[in-house]
């Protein structure tokens, strides 16, 4: 026989009862612990839009995320309680009555938003406590740099997203924190950037300073050097006169400098931006471009220069090479003349180089685009050939010859090109159209075969002769060919003239035809009532609402004019003209009812009446 001690079954009986038990312990303790005021579901506890002056008490473990937004809240209204509910991650506190960062937020607050109040201060003491804070947004205040206690920020340690948009800073604040990844102060009043502003934040990767108050001066030279992580620079809306100074080129790939007042470019501003894929030049007042200022963004994908002041005189005609050369994966938008008037609104890459006016000169010069490292460039024009010769003065791997021609509209032929070794000095280009002109460029390429534009390129213009006949053959020359020429001419515009007068004889004879028919037409028919108005008959004596005497040919019929029916009863026929063009003669007589009176050769066959 087993015994068994008493306890043992009282724990048999109560175990598959302890998972139940738990579970309405929870959902009871959860619903004790949520303040009146509020809504609570699940991790989540409602207190906004409630007209609330402070945070409610009773709120406990287990919420993540706590809404205290759109209500009167001011800074004594955070009780010490809260700062101890260690389950809370995210306190939204915007649009409150908040004048200064406030104090007691639950301690592992990971995204804290404040924006829309009235916050004047930051203290390090209130950030302090904020150890695991990774998000701040405090967007829409009055925070100014004497507002901001030196080093506040630094003491939130695991701060990695800073927004201060809106606010009224003048200068970047003292002492950021090192995880920093993205900082926002676009729409401030910052005048000032100094060198060791950004020192201690390497990692960042975004910076966004729109909309502020920078100029050249106020731009210290080294002030994003230190930046080494920085991905995303924006500086749109400020006055600036030039690109910044030493930017950061490792990983920088977007870069604002719309809305400034640029009027020119240095070339080597953008130096060494080799990952730079997108640039925005836009609304600045640019009129030209210095040559090679792109050439080392290697990656970039989209240039944007909108709404500049673009001068399309001999100082933009690289910039037309340069776009007509540019692949498909680059994607440039705004190039487009401003000045002078005749070619207003045209896109520069549409432009053909003739239509380019160049100061003091009267014809199309060939020129050099850039002083190369290639000493010499020759073209021999030979018939619709060209030889093109060159000499290197150092040792280049292959040469990549580029041939364009330039047509007397604006959109040019497409470019051709092909690669020649590098011990090779010459080239000679054939199959070209005769009294054409062709920009020719030769490119050196290093020794993985990618050419730099503008670095050792020369480029020239050349015209074409027209085509060579050959003098053996049956006499044929020059002379021969301008008389076929000339006779080809003539015998065209003899079949245009031909044509043209053809149409002109059937259209002619279709009018004539049109017209006689119609004047016979009408003299097959003689009116009665010809050259007269209605009233006139009416005066004559016929009956004015029903019928008068219709004349036609040999006899007389009564037809009514206005198509209603004859009325029954006696009629009176009053001729007014004699057949033989005689006088007037009036007769009475007296006619049968709808009857009709004929006659033959102008006397009637009886004569009963009194004439």
């Amino acid at each position: 026989t087993l015994y068994f001690p008493k306890p043992f079954f009282v724990f048999s009986f109560i175990r598959p009862w302890i998972p139940i038990l738990l579970g309405l312990h929870m959902q009871f303790s959860w619903a004790t612990t949520c303040p009146e005021e509020c809504r609570c579901d699940r991790t989540f506890v409602y207190c906004n839009e409630r007209s609330l002056t402070s945070v409610p008490l009773g709120i406990g473990e287990g919420y993540k995320t706590l809404y205290l937004h759109n209500n009167q809240i001011n800074n004594a209204g955070f009780p010490l309680e809260l700062h101890n509910v260690a389950s809370v991650e995210t306190v939204y506190l915007y649009g409150n009555q908040l004048d200064e960062f406030p104090i007691n937020l639950p301690k592992n607050t990971r995204v804290l938003h404040l924006q829309e109040n009235n916050i004047q201060t930051v203290s390090r003491a209130a950030l302090g406590q904020l150890l695991r804070l990774e998000e701040l947004y405090l967007d829409d205040n009055s925070i100014s740099t004497v507002g901001v206690e030196e080093g506040a920020f630094r003491e939130a340690i695991s701060l990695k997203i800073l927004f201060l948009t809106k606010n009224h800073l003048s200068s970047i604040p003292i002492g950021l924190p090192e995880e920093l990844r993205e900082l926002r102060l676009d729409e401030n009043r910052i005048a000032l950037i100094t060198d060791d502003a950004f020192e201690n934040v390497t990692g960042l990767e975004l910076l966004l300073l729109d909309g502020n108050l920078l100029t050249d001066e106020g731009l210290a030279s080294r002030a994003f050097q230190s930046l080494s992580s920085l991905k995303t620079l924006s500086m749109a809306r400020n006055s600036l006169m030039l690109p910044p100074p030493n930017l950061p080129t490792k990983c920088l790939v977007k870069l604002n400098l719309q809305d400034n007042m640029m009027n020119e470019i240095p070339v080597t501003a953008f130096h060494g931006l080799h990952r730079l894929e997108r640039l925005d030049i836009s609304n600045n007042q640019l009129q030209s471009l210095t040559q090679g200022v792109f050439d080392g963004l290697r990656s970039l994908r989209q240039l944007t220069v909108r709404n500049n002041l673009w001068h399309c005189d001999c100082d933009i005609k690289w910039v037309i090479l340069w776009l007509k050369s540019l692949p498909a994966t680059l994607n440039v938008r705004g190039f487009m003349c401003q000045r002078p008037e005749s070619v207003r609104g045209m896109v520069i890459r549409e432009l053909n180089l003739e239509t380019i006016q160049c100061p003091g000169s009267t014809a199309t010069v060939p020129r050099f685009t850039q002083q190369p490292a290639v000493t010499s460039s020759k073209e021999t024009r030979t018939d619709s050939c060209v030889q093109v010769n060159w000499i290197s003065t150092f040792t280049v791997t292959a040469y990549k010859v580029t041939w364009v021609k330039l047509g007397h509209s604006l959109v040019s032929d497409p470019l051709q090109e092909t690669v020649v070794d590098g011990e090779q000095q010459g080239i000679r280009l054939t199959n070209l159209e005769p009294k054409s002109i062709y920009q020719i460029c030769v490119d050196p390429l290093d020794a993985f075969n990618n050419y730099h534009p503008g670095d050792d390129t020369i480029c020239s213009e050349v015209m074409t002769k027209s085509a060579s006949f050959d003098s053996n053959e049956n006499g044929a020359g020059p002379e021969q060919a301008s008389q076929q020429d000339l006779s080809s001419s003539i015998l065209l515009a003899g079949l245009i003239g031909g044509a043209v007068l053809i149409v002109l004889v059937v259209l002619l004879s279709i009018f004539c035809w049109h017209v006689h028919k119609k004047e016979r037409s009408e003299s097959s028919k003689w009116k009665y009532n010809r050259g007269r108005r209605k009233d006139d008959y009416c005066e004559a004596g016929t009956k004015k609402d029903n019928s008068i005497l219709e004349m036609t040919e040999t006899s007389f019929q009564i037809v009514s004019l206005n198509n209603e029916q004859l009325l029954k009863g006696d009629f009176r026929i009053q001729p007014i003209y004699t057949p033989n063009g005689g006088g007037i003669g009036y007769r009475d007589c007296p006619v049968a009812n709808n009857s009709t009176a004929y006659y033959k050769n102008s006397v009637p066959e009886s004569n009963p009446c009194h004439t």
